[in-house]
């Protein structure tokens, strides 16, 4: 059974986060990408949390961005790594960068070379800003785009302050929208027959995340504060409440959901009290709803809350750390960890966010260590053992 990009290559030039998480989005559907980095490895493969990957240029926060792909090094500086990357640009189908704009054209093999000798080759290039604008030549980061685009004004606490998400989330929603994009301009190309520039960049991509709440400020000039755990519907009902060994979101939206969990809480009580009698006026009273139910939870474990909400069919979670969230039985069943030999010993990655009826994406191949595919890739492309010796011997693969 084929996967939906089975026989497309990608050239990947991209490092760090968002340009990596990407081309992983389209290896896992199957694409043929050729990771090229530097001698010795991108910079990514030996900072970890775990020191004896790290130090192996294998970090595992880097593993989870380049599983199914192959690296081939080589000292773009030096004329004939150049000319290997125009030989394999001739037979790609997708060329991916993040470097600031400009850095591939003084390196000889930016957009308008590439696609000179391949007119069908599509080009994507991820950055902060884009290719043109006043930031254009900014470097970026996600902790500055998450600041910048207005995403951690609306995250936290009042009393705290601003706060960035627990993860990247702005190069995750990047690489996303770059393989989205990349997945666009493959589809155009069966109709037109050319390749084309794809301009991806990590602003836009951000803004795009939060289309609700901008589109709020820009129709009714309603500028989005800090809610703590508090549902973006703003009912007190969809919120964070302590329990007695923990803490649970409950999402409580509709009036259906509001009476079950009154009832399963005891305080049927609040249905003849005329400060709730809508959800204006819940929300307007939200802080004394949220006391009432937060006293009633305090009285049981989450496992008891978790058992009688889902009897009632009332919308619920626990808060897990990551640990736990893994433990998860929904994922073992939808496959969403992959586990896989390397060469560091078995390791498992996270999988494709979505299914396929046919030929849906997988980890079929492990990280790869730096350079582990030159010998491979450079005799696919004609090289002799005996060229291969001397670029090595020459520091340029």
């Amino acid at each position: 059974m084929t996967r939906p990009f089975d026989g497309v290559r990608v050239l990947d030039f991209t490092h760090v986060v968002s340009g990596p998480f990407g081309s992983y989005q389209l290896a896992l559907q199957g694409a043929d990408v050729i990771k090229i980095e530097q001698r010795g490895g991108e910079e990514m493969r030996f900072g970890s949390l775990t020191p004896d990957w790290g130090k192996q240029g294998y970090s595992p926060g880097w593993a989870a961005l380049n599983g199914n792909k192959r690296s081939l090094t080589l000292d773009l500086k030096q004329p004939r790594a150049i000319e290997i990357v125009k030989r394999l640009a001739a037979t790609a189908d997708v060329v991916m960068e993040n470097f600031r704009p400009g850095v591939m054209d003084k390196l000889g093999i930016g957009h308008a070379t590439l696609s000179e000798i391949n007119p069908a080759l599509i080009y994507c290039a991820v950055t902060g800003f884009g290719q043109e604008g006043p930031e254009a030549q900014t470097a970026s980061f996600d902790g500055m785009i998450q600041a910048i685009s207005g995403m951690m004004s609306m995250t936290g606490d009042p009393a705290t302050g601003p706060v960035r998400t627990g993860f990247a989330a702005a190069d995750t929603i990047t690489g996303i929208t770059a393989a989205y994009a990349i997945s666009c301009a493959l589809f155009q190309r069966t109709r037109t027959g050319r390749g084309q520039f794809v301009d991806v960049a990590m602003l836009d991509a951000s803004m795009s995340l939060m289309a609700q709440q901008l589109t709020e400020c820009l129709i009714g000039g309603h500028i989005q504060r800090q809610f703590g755990n508090l549902s973006v519907s703003r009912k007190p009902t969809a919120n964070m409440f302590p329990t007695q060994d923990g803490n649970m979101i409950l999402a409580v939206i509709n009036e259906k959901q509001y009476r079950r969990l009154m009832t399963t809480l005891r305080l049927t009580d609040v249905f003849d009290d005329p400060r709730f009698e809508t959800w204006t006026l819940r929300i307007a009273n939200g802080q004394v709803l949220r006391e009432r139910i937060a006293q009633a939870m305090r009285e049981r474990s989450t496992d008891e809350w978790v058992e009688r909400f889902k009897a009632a069919d009332i919308p619920c979670g626990r808060v897990l750390n990551v640990r736990e969230a893994l433990d998860n039985p929904q994922l073992k069943h939808r496959a969403v960890i992959q586990h896989i030999d390397g060469p560091l010993g078995a390791m498992s990655l996270i999988g494709p966010g979505f299914k396929l009826a046919d030929g849906t994406g997988a980890v079929v191949r492990p990280p790869p260590l730096p350079g582990q595919h030159v010998d491979e890739l450079l005799q696919e492309m004609g090289y002799t053992h005996a060229q291969i010796e001397q670029l090595r011997s020459d520091d340029v693969v």
